[in-house]
């Protein structure tokens, strides 16, 4: 893999260390920056790189397309569209995944490199490196590093926990035990405690689950005595450090964190997790002040198309690259806009998204944090050069719907009679998936089977293409995950 990089080696230091080797370098807000020298936070430009083309075909950035990329696939919050972007992209680039065996990196246990398909630490160098990273996992900085190039670029998408909270409660109804002995995810809301066990099997999708997913600590009240048993037999379990550290040999997730400045008669002192008041701000702050030293770029799922035209500028990437169809939707769930402020709701409405914000208060704070720093760069980017890229994006989408799928949009799964199409179905509501038109050029055929593809079929076309079979046997079907 290389020597790390000074920016990814420093991700990976604990607090005490340094903050002597560096001092205090870093603020509390909705951006972490490095101070000076080679410690340089490297902001990607964020103004075009090159014009949107009319056409359909391919625009040609002026600078190298990044290709080594990181993406923390979130739950229930339009993370499956971006990954078909990223199978799609690979695919056609001949790159390589860091692929699970199955669908998910060991989830909801913390990311393991040992969990990559085909990855050997004592390889000598002489492994070919991995140019995506992108399934499902509990992200794990340390050992994400163990198997991506330091200069990997790293992103994720958020979603609002009201939005979310709706999705996940039909989405896993049958696997989160809070969720299945509610009535309604009203009745849930309306006393979550009642339902709700911390460490029950499945119930870390019941609240704050885009913390979990982020491999974030939980404060004390919100952990488990016993634990998940699903979570609890990790052997590096995400919590604050107590007393004397962890053999060197064991990661220590909190070693992960850096120290944040506090201000006392004036003066900047470094602060840790373990003296910070785990029900404050501070502690909240701290952590997302973490996630921005981490992640390059956060989308947000309300925001979904001027966040495609960030991330194909930050990457260097032609629009077509970004430009992709939704995928794993529910049928009448849709894509929501920004609820913030949580305009032409009812009052029921209002009270619900109150509710579900308040119960995933960790998950609310996460996504204002990171909704505010997507504004933050949209407004260096310029509002008016976004809103024509924008418009461009989904005027070529709409132009690939037209000439791809049958009725020019997604439909009901009973329409979908090829399995290489049809979606994984799971919980109460139907995922939606599509139909290809007849009669398309070869050349088109290809290209609209790459955009209609749902992730599961793609991960087992990715497999097969990376690891050919080594006899000539009939080929299995991979069993479907588990949420």
């Amino acid at each position: 893999m290389g020597v790390l990089s000074p920016t990814r080696t420093m991700r990976l230091w604990g607090p005490r260390s340094l903050g002597v080797a560096l001092g205090v370098f870093m603020t509390i807000g909705f951006a972490l920056q490095l101070l000076g020298g080679p410690f340089q936070r490297r902001l990607p430009g964020l103004q075009l790189r090159h014009s949107w083309a009319s056409s359909l075909g391919p625009a040609a950035p002026s600078c190298p397309p990044r290709q080594h990329l990181v993406f923390l696939k979130t739950h229930k919050s339009g993370s499956s569209s971006v990954l078909s972007l990223l199978h799609r992209y690979g695919d056609r680039h001949g790159l390589r995944f860091a692929l699970p065996a199955r669908y998910q990196f060991g989830y909801p246990r913390l990311f393991q490199a040992s969990r990559v398909k085909g990855y050997r630490p004592q390889s000598g160098g002489t492994q070919p490196p991995f140019h995506i990273l992108c399934h499902h996992m509990r992200f794990n900085l340390k050992e994400v590093l163990q198997v991506m190039p330091s200069d990997s670029f790293f992103f994720s998408i958020v979603r609002d926990p009201a939005a979310l909270a709706r999705s996940a409660f039909s989405y896993y109804k049958s696997t989160s035990s809070a969720f299945r002995k509610a009535p309604s995810l009203a009745a849930f809301l309306a006393n979550p405690r009642a339902f709700y066990r911390p460490g029950a099997r499945g119930d870390h999708y019941a609240r704050n689950l885009l913390w979990f997913d982020f491999g974030l600590p939980f404060p004390p009240e919100m952990r488990t005595k016993r634990g998940n048993p699903h979570v609890s037999r990790d052997p590096n379990p995400p919590q604050l450090p107590s007393g004397a550290g962890p053999p060197a040999h064991t990661l220590d997730p909190n070693a992960l964190f850096h120290p944040v400045p506090t201000v006392a008669d004036g003066h900047s002192q470094m602060s840790s997790p373990a003296s910070l008041d785990l029900g404050s701000s501070s502690f909240i702050q701290w952590n997302l002040a973490w996630l921005d030293s981490v992640f390059d770029l956060v989308l947000v799922a309300e925001y979904f198309d001027e966040s495609l035209v960030l991330l194909a500028d930050a990457l260097c990437w032609g629009l077509d690259d970004v430009v992709g169809f939704m995928h794993n939707a529910q049928a009448g769930g849709g894509q929501d806009r920004s609820t913030i402020d949580d305009g032409g709701l009812t009052t029921e409405e209002r009270q619900l998204t109150a509710r579900a914000r308040a119960w995933n208060n960790l998950d609310w704070a996460l996504y204002v944090h990171f909704n505010r720093s997507l504004w933050a760069r949209i407004k260096q980017y310029g509002q008016s050069r976004l809103d024509s890229a924008v418009a461009e994006l989904r005027a070529r989408r709409e132009a690939l719907a037209k000439h791809c799928l049958v009725g020019g949009e997604a439909l009901d799964p009973k329409y979908i009679t090829d399995r290489r199409f049809r979606p994984f179905q799971f919980g109460s509501g139907k995922v939606l998936g599509y139909v290809l038109r007849s009669g398309l050029s070869l050349q088109d055929q290809e290209e609209c089977e790459r955009l209609a593809t749902p992730e599961l079929q793609y991960k087992d076309k990715l497999d097969a293409k990376q690891f050919p079979p080594t006899v000539s046997l009939p080929l299995k079907t991979s069993r479907r995950p588990s949420p």
